[in-house]
């Protein structure tokens, strides 16, 4: 017997590394071994920079991504693979950034020579020169990994450990007489566990005298074009690529990276002559830049620091799998993302209100009360009486085991004509903004909104601040606004006074739910996307649309990076037959959404005056509090989506942690006004188990299953009419 597990310990493994390497997620070692997967089995290899022998060449790795850099006689990345998949991404040299400087362009690092630009053999790299006028390689260091935000964590979070690895710098300097004292400094941050670097640029102006920074392109690849079309645009050829790169320089409200990135520019290479497209136009040459940036004053010992690029290599086509990777990547490098209170989203009109609500909080097991829009809570009111008013109410929530919160709205207001965003077409407010009117961060009311909030959060003791429509990209043409000089700057210098606020709510234990994408500047949750005049539709109909906002909102965010929508009373219209008070009345549906929401890892802003009207409501809230709280860790891990609602059938999405006892939670629901039975094939590979589970419903007994040949096992199950159930796997 012990012989025939171990042989078939073997054929498991062996087909395990099989589809591995047919799916292209791995590729054989020097040593003929087959890496684990970085996805369900931590790598144990560290962060390592390696300089040659003879300071030739140095290296970045950690044994999921390679990137090597010649330094003779300038700077050039030469080798970028993944080690996983084996693919080289790179197929040419380029500058290791550009920047602009008083009007002039300059590339910082770089060799020149190749004439084949579609793939690079590196034994012809000795013959390239550097250009007399670049940037040159003046020196390097290597540091540890340094925490980009002291970030405090307050509450539960899946992660509260920042990150380690290696940071490798490279120092330029100018050999022109007027930037000799230019310093530009290109960091590189390799990240442990994950094929993942994070590259910035840092200029310091050391002369003395003022300089104008334009556009700065901190990142510059010639990257392999993985397709092979004769014809057609870069728009139209975009795809999925061996790497997918974010930047903390993201907004517009789409709730979604892709939609709210300013920096990726996909751009053809006119010096790629051998690639098929007629017109050279294949989108192969990779460079982040944030678009409207284009002068930033420098003073004399002032810095300039730019978008951070985080650089994550992919491994596979495959959705799931690339959102996966992704997901990682955001509880490494942003653990904060992780964090997760449990939160009531509180309409009040009086204290005594706020009082019940904290009672009721603590009652059923809630952990954070947050004062909605239209509540008796503004922030923005940092008189000596309200600070204190609100401290003592945010005493008695801390006592009761409670954290507190409010909300503030940003944009899509106007204040005045001299605060407002000033259109540099007409010269005047004139609703150009991307919500319409907006003021500007950097006008004196701007830059008092932030001082008011940071004076209301820290007398107060409040743990949470909900900012509504933050800085949301508007350019401003004003030249008397105290926060940026004219139209060229005011992009940039409103973001980094939001950036600023943000970090600085992270760094003092607040935390921070914004409708844009600040995740890399420190803050914690974004909308899971949905259309608010969607929660005036009957009950019926929000169940099953918040579930499909549910599965398609966690393709690329973690649970905790999101939040739903349960309004407890009327909500942009819709009758009775759209709210759940009186709660009593409702309390199957009620129940239903909590647990949509709670068996998703989502938090949800129950929006209304109260989470309960009776003891039997109190109890039902309770139970589903405690329920979450028992798997919550597996709740808040990947989500692996099983089928979509649409009414029709049954629904329902599976949670994995390879890392837990219990690996996995699969969650069902059944639309219909009829019993179903079904079988259902459920996908095993990221739970980690390779031969056999065990698998239960709710907390009964459970029952053996043999994975077969492609990690599945075949589940059969019985859902009531318009109903729900789980299953733990072990």
């Amino acid at each position: 017997m012990a012989h025939r597990t171990h042989n078939s310990f073997n054929s498991r493994h062996f087909l395990r590394c099989f589809i591995l390497l047919i799916c292209g997620i791995a590729t054989l070692s020097a040593n003929g071994q087959i890496p684990a997967d970085w996805l369900i089995k931590p790598l144990k290899v560290r962060a390592r920079v390696i300089v040659d022998r003879d300071h030739k060449n140095i290296t970045l790795n950690n044994g999921l991504v390679k990137r090597v850099f010649r330094i003779q006689p300038n700077v050039a990345c030469i080798d970028f693979e993944n080690l996983s998949s084996g693919q080289q991404l790179l197929r040419a040299i380029k500058p290791e950034a550009s920047l602009n400087i008083d009007g002039r362009a300059y590339n910082v690092g770089g060799l020149y020579g190749q004439t084949e630009n579609a793939y690079l053999q590196i034994d012809s790299v000795d013959r390239y020169q550097a250009h007399d006028d670049d940037f040159y390689f003046s020196g390097y260091k290597i540091t540890e990994l340094q925490t980009y935000i002291a970030w405090k964590p307050v509450g539960w979070a899946m992660n509260a450990k920042q990150p380690t690895g290696k940071t490798l710098t490279f120092v330029y300097h100018s050999r022109q007489e007027a930037l000799k004292d230019i310093a530009v400094m290109v960091n590189y941050e390799l990240y442990d566990g994950i094929p993942l670097i994070v590259k910035s640029v840092r200029v310091e102006n050391n002369s003395g005298h003022s300089i104008k920074v334009g556009r700065v392109t901190n990142e510059i690849l010639a990257l392999v074009e993985e397709e092979s079309a004769v014809v057609g645009s870069p728009e139209q050829m975009k795809k999925q690529h061996g790497i997918y790169v974010e930047t903390n320089y993201a907004f517009n409200n789409a709730m979604r990276y892709d939609l709210s990135d300013q920096t990726t520019h996909w751009l053809a290479d006119s010096a790629y002559t051998s690639q098929v497209n007629y017109n050279y136009q294949t989108p192969c040459l990779l460079e982040i830049y944030p678009e409207k940036v284009n002068g930033i004053v420098l003073n004399t010992g002032e810095v300039f620091k730019s978008v951070r690029s985080y650089e994550l290599l992919m491994d596979s086509y495959d959705r799931e799998r690339r959102g996966l990777a992704i997901r990682q990547m955001y509880r490494t490098a942003a653990p904060w993302t992780t964090e997760n209170p449990i939160f009531m989203h509180l309409v009040s009109k009086t204290d005594d209100e706020v009082y019940r609500a904290i009672e009721q909080c603590a009652a059923t097991g809630y952990e954070a009360l947050i004062l909605s829009f239209g509540s008796n809570c503004d922030m923005e009111d940092s008189s000596a009486n309200n600070i204190a008013r609100w401290k003592s109410i945010t005493a008695y929530a801390h006592g009761k085991g409670i954290k507190i919160g409010g909300y503030s709205l940003f944009s899509s207001r106007r204040i005045s004509d001299e605060d407002d965003v000033i259109d540099p077409k007409t010269g005047k407010p004139d609703a150009a903004a991307f919500f319409g009117n907006a003021p500007c961060l950097g006008s004196k009311w701007g830059l008092a909104y932030i001082a008011k909030l940071k004076s209301f959060i820290s007398g107060t003791g409040f743990d949470i601040f909900e900012n509504d429509g933050p800085y949301p990209g508007d350019v401003c043409a004003s030249t008397v606004h105290p926060g940026h000089l004219g139209l060229e700057d005011s992009q940039w210098k409103q973001m980094e006074l939001q950036k600023g606020l943000y970090h600085w709510c992270s760094e003092h234990g607040v935390y921070v739910n914004a409708p844009d994408w600040y995740f890399l500047d420190g803050s914690n949750k974004i909308g899971i996307g949905y259309r608010e005049v969607n929660f005036s539709l009957p009950r019926q109909d929000q169940k099953i649309l918040n579930r499909q906002n549910i599965y398609d909102g966690l393709w690329e965010k973690t649970p905790s990076m999101s939040w739903g929508f349960v309004p407890l009373t009327k909500y942009q219209g819709g009758g009775p037959e759209a709210v759940l008070e009186p709660l009593a009345d409702h309390l199957q549906d009620y129940t239903q959404l909590m647990i949509q929401y709670y068996g998703a890892g989502v938090q949800a802003c129950y929006r209304g005056p109260r989470l309960y009207d009776t003891e039997k409501t109190k109890i039902a809230v309770k139970s589903v509090i405690n329920w979450y709280k028992k798997y919550r860790t597996l709740l808040n891990s990947d989500v692996i989506h099983l089928r979509r609602a649409d009414g029709r059938d049954w629904d329902g999405l599976m949670h994995v942690n390879p890392a837990l006892k219990n690996k996995g939670l699969v969650m069902l629901y059944n639309p219909l006004k009829e019993k179903i039975t079904r079988t259902i094939k459920l996908p095993l590979y990221y739970t980690g188990l390779t031969e056999k589970a065990k698998i239960k419903e709710k907390d009964g007994v459970a029952t053996g299953y043999v994975l077969g040949r492609d990690y599945t096992v075949k589940l059969h199950v019985t859902l009531q009419p318009d109903s729900y159930t789980w299953f733990v796997i072990e």
